[in-house]
């Protein structure tokens, strides 16, 4: 291995692959302290730690390949799929963890916040007032109480990994803590409704169809603009905006 590979990187943080190593390097050891928690209490699959230093962790790669990628195709069969509700429901089913996690946030200042963005989004010309107001319709329901689960927070398919239909681990942990499961299965699915059934079959218990559909909306909502300032496209083929397009 002669070259180091950008995995991801803003002003926040960066992920960088050198070999069979991932190193993560964040401004704020607060998020590398919370992940480094969660690995240790999570029931599933995850990556070992190597070392950690001063805003930097470094973990072992995961064996086989990540489930898909928002605005691209899954590379998972169905029955790959199921593999990671059973994992997800593993998790979820797991005792608290002591802190509170990104899908975690009080019903009021979630919904203040939905409501700061919806309005920036078209004040500053990101979105039309007619896409905004529809997808702000359907996240109500997502706006309603929940029982605290043992989330991952910010459970992207690119975060699950596999080995033909085994699931080899999870990673990007910063934000687990206690929140609500759907907010997990939402975001796992984003731009993949197509695999929703073969999810909730591995999963294994009746869910609220309308409140995943509702942390769509809001998820593409809250993240649109932050994506755009930070050198993302939600704009792509499959992101989040075509997410809240399919809503109208």
């Amino acid at each position: 291995m002669d070259e180091v590979n950008v995995v991801v990187a803003h002003s926040e943080r960066a992920t960088l692959r050198v070999g069979d190593m991932f190193l993560k390097v964040d401004a704020d050891q607060a998020r590398i302290d919370a992940e480094v928690e969660a690995l240790s209490l999570a029931p599933v699959p995850t990556p070992q730690v190597l070392w950690r230093k001063p805003h930097v962790l470094a973990l072992a790669a995961l064996p086989g390949v990540a489930l898909g990628r928002l605005g691209g195709p899954s590379t998972g069969s169905s029955a790959a799929w199921a593999a990671a509700g059973a994992a997800i429901r593993k998790l979820h089913d797991a005792p608290l963890p002591p802190r509170l996690g990104g899908a975690g946030r009080s019903i009021d200042a979630l919904t203040a916040e939905l409501d700061t963005e919806c309005e920036a989004l078209v004040s500053n010309g990101v979105l039309p007032a007619d896409l905004v107001t529809r997808n702000r319709q359907v996240a109500e329901a997502a706006l309603r109480p929940w029982t605290p689960a043992f989330t991952h927070g910010d459970l992207q398919i690119a975060h699950v990994f596999v080995d033909g239909d085994e699931v080899t681990g999870i990673i990007d942990w910063s934000e687990a803590g206690q929140g609500d499961a759907l907010y997990d299965l939402a975001t796992f699915t984003l731009g993949h409704e197509d695999h929703l059934d073969d999810l909730i079959a591995g999963y294994g218990t009746d869910v609220d169809l309308d409140v995943i559909r509702a942390w769509w909306s809001l998820r593409s909502l809250l993240i649109a603009r932050w994506l755009s300032e930070h050198g993302f496209d939600p704009f792509a083929p499959g992101c989040e905006v075509d997410v809240l397009k399919s809503r109208m």
